[in-house]
C-alpha cells in the first residue's frame, strides 16, 4: 500500500461513522489483497506473504466486530471465517488464485455496507480529531491546502 493510500485512510477513518467504518476495513481488506495479488505476479514472496497476513487481519476485525445478536451476523461470521481459512491456505501454499475467490465474496458484502453508510445518520467514531475542511488558500505566488482547527486538543483524551 502507498503511503498515499494510507494517508487517504487515515483521513476515512478519523471522519468515519460505525457503519463507514466497516466500509474502510473492507475497502483496505481489498487493497490488500490487490497488492498481493501484483506481488505474486512480480515472484515477490515475502510482500505477497505480508500483503496476505495483512488482509486476514482485516478480515479478523471485521469478524471481531460482529454483533452476533443480529440477524445476519451469524452468516457474515461463517463467510468471514471462510475467508480466512482460504487466506491461510493463499499464505501458506502460496496459491494466489485464492485471492480471488475471497475478494468475489467481499466485494458484494461492501458494496452493500457502502449503500447502509450512507443512511447511518451516527457521527464520527472518533470524537476528538481535527476537524478537516476541504479547501486551498493561494497567495500571489503560491497554492496551500488549508486546515482548521489547528488546536492543541487532539487525538484520544484520558
Amino acid at each position: 500500500m502507498t503511503s498515499e493510500l494510507k494517508r487517504q485512510f487515515t483521513f476515512r477513518i478519523s471522519q468515519a461513522n460505525p457503519t463507514e467504518m466497516i466500509v474502510i476495513l473492507y475497502d483496505m481488506t481489498l487493497q490488500y489483497l490487490t497488492d498481493a495479488g501484483e506481488s505474486a505476479e512480480q515472484q515477490t514472496m515475502p510482500e505477497y506473504r505480508e500483503n496476505v497476513r495483512r488482509a486476514r487481519n482485516c478480515v479478523s476485525e471485521l469478524l471481531q466486530s460482529l454483533h452476533l445478536e443480529y440477524e445476519p451476523a451469524a452468516a457474515l461470521r461463517k463467510l468471514y471465517l471462510y475467508c480466512l481459512r482460504r487466506l491461510s491456505q493463499a499464505e501458506a501454499r502460496l496459491h494466489p488464485e485464492l485471492l480471488g475467490e475471497v475478494e468475489n465474496i467481499l466485494i458484494p458484502l461492501r458494496d452493500a455496507y457502502g449503500q447502509i453508510a450512507s443512511q447511518n445518520t451516527a457521527g464520527p467514531v472518533m470524537q476528538n480529531a481535527q476537524a478537516v475542511y476541504a479547501g486551498l488558500t493561494y497567495g500571489k505566488n503560491t497554492l496551500t491546502e488549508n486546515m482548521t482547527d489547528q488546536s492543541m486538543n487532539r487525538g484520544m483524551l484520558v
